[in-house]
């Protein structure tokens, strides 16, 4: 079982720390944002290097090391676009009574260049692993990409929890782009689809003839996608998502007002005039 419980449970605690982690930092005064960005840069840095040098290494220490910095590649994208570095051309709501395709132009406008730049962010992960062994890194980041844009059309089309908390105030104005409905359309095939793709990881992972290697790099984008469609189902069920990230959330509540004490009547009293 710990070929299978350990990539498990790791799978699921880096999700969950990673994007507390993006929450808490982008939380904080935006005078932070440029260090956080200059740490993140480097850590993308160091993450395109693990992508290339694991790429080769067909064992279950590579497939740890290439989901790591495959997460971590992803982790840039999603700072960038928080922060503010990385967002659209536009950075306005959306005007009163605009529906349809002239809607979904200017929900385009507002997050072009985050889109852009995670294209950019696909084609160095691809081209650092192209053609070798292990692809693990490039299904995460891929992987991410996928279900990412699934729930940003999900959102835009109409869901029961829009998770509008979770956006900095920088950001306030694409709650007006997102739509409140019990359901769409789309929301069936998105789970549908993640859970076939989440099934077939799982029995890649499972196979008779499965490598070390493959039980625990199939294992990591199993669980992945399944916590990708757990994140799916918040939008709809009456569940509160930011209760399993209460913790990051602290680091943008303001500080308590200080108390200053009255006087005592009798030192007042006693004071001399001025």
């Amino acid at each position: 079982m710990a070929d299978y419980g350990l990539p498990a449970l790791y799978a699921l605690f880096v999700w969950w720390f990673s994007t507390g982690a993006i929450i808490w930092l982008d939380g904080l005064p935006a005078r932070t944002y440029r260090r956080s960005m200059l740490g993140a840069t480097a850590m993308l840095g160091a993450a395109l290097w693990g992508l290339a040098a694991s790429s080769a290494d067909a064992s279950p220490l590579g497939a740890y090391c290439a989901f790591s910095c495959g997460l971590l590649a992803w982790a840039w994208q999603e700072m960038a676009f928080l922060m503010g570095f990385a967002t659209g051309p536009r950075r306005a709501p959306c005007p009163p009574g605009c529906t349809g395709w002239p809607r979904f132009r200017l929900a385009v406008l507002t997050i072009l260049h985050h889109e852009l730049a995670i294209v950019a962010g696909a084609v160095a992960v691809l081209a650092l692993t192209w053609g070798q062994p292990n692809q693990i890194g490039a299904w995460t980041f891929l992987l991410l990409w996928g279900m990412r844009q699934s729930a940003k059309l999900n959102v835009f089309l109409g869901v029961r929890n829009l998770n509008e908390q979770f956006l900095p105030p920088h950001l306030a104005y694409l709650g007006s782009f997102f739509a409140r409905k019990p359901m769409n359309l789309l929301f069936p095939l998105s789970v549908t689809g993640g859970t076939l793709l989440c099934a077939w990881f799982f029995h890649r992972a499972l196979a008779g003839g499965a490598s070390d290697f493959e039980a625990a790099g199939f294992t990591f984008l199993g669980v992945l996608t399944a916590l990708a469609i757990l994140e799916h189902w918040f939008l709809v069920l009456p569940i509160p998502a930011e209760a399993l990230w209460n913790w990051s959330m602290k680091s943008r509540r303001p500080a308590a007002p200080a108390v200053v004490e009255a006087e005592p009547q009798h030192l007042r009293v006693l004071r001399p005039a001025a």
